[in-house]
């Protein structure tokens, strides 16, 4: 790494050297897959189980988006946008299914690396006692990944002084586009042990089929399965007085000996009286050796926006001006008309 930094430092073939110190960072810091910093806006990608796991409403529609490394010639763009809802609520002695989809393209580096990315899925949530739920989910969906390698440059075609675009790469793609489908599973645990306190731990299986994806012949010395994805979250809810909830929050991902690790959380303050219609939120979270994340955000009535900024606190900002991702999150929730709900139900969120 010293070599490479140095190498950088004395202007030679400086953004190829960047580049691999961006792939080296980012294959240590995050867990090799799509991600977002605000994994609590992100529930349907987070864990299945999150699919209708809503106690105070029947509904949400949301959307992401994240703009990672803007001050390198091209960034890495991640968007998404999800809706779920609860269903069949007077079937079940309190219980319910949930239903949901969620949507994710991904533009990734010089490459034109894309990744299109649909998933439906399905929860069931049960009320154990009065004061703990359950959960389980599925999640199943077509991915679909493209690359355009005349954007690439490669060893082969470094002649001491510059990349010939024109020389022989060595590379040899089978495809520039490949499909696959794609399993999730996940668990859920809440509980509510006040009106003014919640506690919810949720695990998560990703690429539970291990499906394909190269865009090279297979060899006979790797499979080239995509190895599964392991995550662990909690999230905490306290309300301390008719002004301040607080909410603790924490997240942990691993992939193939690559992880991510964020912790932090974020205070809701009332701003409006009983009921509390409008509130302002801010935070701060830290992702482990990558970047601190402030965070802040207003909620009215059934709207919750928040933006974030990632802060580069690793080596990796000495070359990106420690500008390493904006991202924002807007979460519409609702309720049905005429909505029923499970009997004897008490599982709410704290709220003003």
């Amino acid at each position: 790494m010293s070599g490479i930094i140095k190498n950088i430092k004395h202007g030679k073939h400086n953004f190829t050297m960047l580049s691999c110190i961006i792939f080296m960072f980012l294959n240590y810091a995050s867990a090799q897959d799509l991600h977002f910093s605000q994994f609590y806006n992100s529930p349907l990608t987070c864990n299945p189980a999150n699919t209708g796991f809503m106690p105070d409403v029947d509904y949400r529609v949301g959307g992401n988006y994240r703009n990672q490394w803007a001050t390198i010639p091209v960034p890495y763009k991640t968007s998404s946008f999800f809706a779920d809802a609860q269903v069949a609520k007077d079937k079940f002695y309190n219980g319910w299914f949930g239903v949901g989809a969620v949507l994710l393209r991904d533009e990734a580096g010089s490459g034109a690396l894309q990744s299109n990315k649909v998933y439906a899925s399905v929860a069931y949530h049960q009320l154990v006692g009065e004061a703990n739920l359950l959960s389980v989910g599925f999640q199943g969906g077509m991915v679909q990944k493209s690359i355009n390698p005349t954007k690439l440059t490669f060893d082969n075609q470094w002649n001491g002084k510059f990349f010939d675009i024109n020389a022989p790469t060595g590379e040899t793609f089978a495809t520039t586009a490949i499909r696959y489908f794609d399993l999730n599973v996940g668990i859920n645990y809440a509980a509510f042990p006040t009106d003014e306190s919640y506690l919810n731990f949720g695990f998560s299986v990703q690429h539970l089929n291990k499906p394909k994806e190269t865009f090279f012949k297979p060899t006979s010395n790797y499979d080239n399965k995509l190895a599964q994805r392991y995550t662990a979250f909690f999230n905490g809810s306290f309300k301390l007085n008719d002004q301040v909830i607080v909410n603790p929050q924490a997240y942990i991902s691993y992939m193939q000996k690559a992880y991510e690790v964020n912790v932090g959380g974020n205070l809701q303050y009332n701003l409006s009286g009983e009921g509390g219609q409008s509130q302002l939120i801010a935070g701060a979270y830290y992702r482990l050796s990558d970047a601190a994340i402030p965070m802040i955000g207003i909620k009215h009535k059934s709207v919750t926006a928040t933006f974030t900024y990632d802060a580069t606190v690793s080596k990796l900002g000495a070359f990106n001006g420690r500008r390493g991702a904006n991202e924002i999150s807007i979460i519409h929730n609702g309720i049905f008309v005429n909505s029923k709900g499970p009997k004897n139900m008490r599982c709410k969120s704290p709220s003003f």
